[in-house]
This record gives structure tokens, sequence and C-alpha cells, in this order.
């Protein structure tokens, strides 16, 4: 009975987790669709970026969900692979894993933890600011500072590295995060081999072409 209360627990962890990497893969896309208008059109990328940055259900209801979605999605996937390796048998470490799954299924803590500091340095590099300029200083209303604020971060070789490589590592999560996500939710039918593949596009489209609008600022600049 405890054992199986037991696996029930960590069934409904692992598919809370996937559920939040979802929720996240979501806001991933959204906020890459927004970035990519920098590129093409620096008016579009203001109305677009004032509109998200002054809608009250964006800013006090979609956001902290955000917030919390990551905290949870993150601390939840450290507290699996700590469960998951105190349950393995001490001869699983002499196997060869790399014979049985991919650098990216056997690493997804390391890239997990690299990603949560970028997304917290990311916080701390856009968010803070945004908070401190509205609600600190209280600055008036300004619809066309955001192009030139994205612009600005890109400057600096270092800081636009820095991103470059944690979106490397981003694509690493996605390639075997999106995929384990609908396993964990149960999702297996005739559209499974479809959605994998959708899957694995959307780990290189998407982290590489944040890469594409950091070096394209940077070069552009």
């Amino acid at each position: 009975m405890a054992k199986s209360a037991l696996l029930k627990s960590s069934i409904a962890k692992k598919v809370a987790m996937a559920l939040s990497g979802l929720f996240l893969i979501l806001f991933l896309a959204q906020h890459f669709f927004i970035n990519s208008t920098s590129v093409f059109s620096p008016d579009t990328f203001n109305s677009i970026s004032h509109f998200m940055g002054n809608n009250p259900l964006v800013q006090f209801v979609i956001q902290p969900i955000l917030i919390v979605g990551v905290i949870f999605h993150f601390t939840m996937g450290i507290v699996l692979e700590i469960k998951n390796n105190s349950a393995r048998p001490i001869s699983y470490a002499k196997n060869n894993g790399a014979a049985n799954s991919s650098w990216a299924s056997r690493n997804m803590i390391v890239s997990g933890l690299v990603v949560l500091a970028f997304i917290l340095l990311h916080f701390y590099d856009f968010w803070v600011p945004e908070m401190v300029y509205k609600y600190v200083d209280v600055n008036p209303l300004n619809e066309t500072r955001y192009f030139e604020e994205l612009t600005h971060k890109f400057v600096s070789p270092v800081r636009t590295a820095i991103y470059c490589v944690s979106f490397v590592l981003l694509s690493l999560h996605l390639w075997h995060g999106f995929n384990s996500s609908f396993q964990s939710v149960g999702f297996n039918n005739k559209y499974s081999r479809s959605l994998h593949k959708l899957g694995y596009a959307f780990a290189i489209v998407v982290p590489f072409g944040f890469i594409f609008i950091a070096l394209f600022h940077h070069f552009n600049h």
C-alpha cells in the first residue's frame, strides 16, 4: 500500500512538472514572437511591449502565475532528480548511460539549473528595471522606450555570449523535455509521432531564434 501511494505521488509530481513545463513552453513561444518583431519593426515591438507591460491582466495575473510556474517547474525537477538518484542501485552507475540515452536526457538537471540561472538573470535584467521604472521611480508612460532598452542589453559582447550559451542549453533541455512532458501526461496516440517532430523543431527553432535576435542587435547596435 505504501509503495502504491509512493508511486502515485511520484507520477503526480511528474505530471505536475510536465504541465508546468508545457505552460512555460507556451510562454517561451509568445516571448519569442514578441522579440522577433524587434528585428523587423521596432515600432511593432514597442507597441506590443507597451501593451504587455501595461495590461493589468498580464501584469497582475499572468506574470505572477509565470513566476510561480518557473519556480515550481525547476524545484520539482530538482526534487525528482534527487529521488531518482537515491532510488537507483549502485551498479547503475557502472552502466554506459550514453549507450541507451542522449546527453540531453542524462543531464536535464544540469541544463535545467543553467536555464534557471539564466531566467533569474533575465528577470533581473528586464523585469526588475521595468518594475523600478513604473512603480519605484514612477516615470511617465513612454511607448517608444522598449526597443532601445532591448538593444542596449546586447551591446556588451560578454552579456550577448552568456545569452547565446544559455539558449543553446535551453535547446538541449527542450529537446528532451518537450516530448517527455507529453509522455508524462499520457499523450500517446496516432498524433504522437508528429508531435515529437514538432517538439524537436521547437527545441531548435525557438532557442536559436533567440540567439539570432541577440546577435542581430549586437552587430547592428
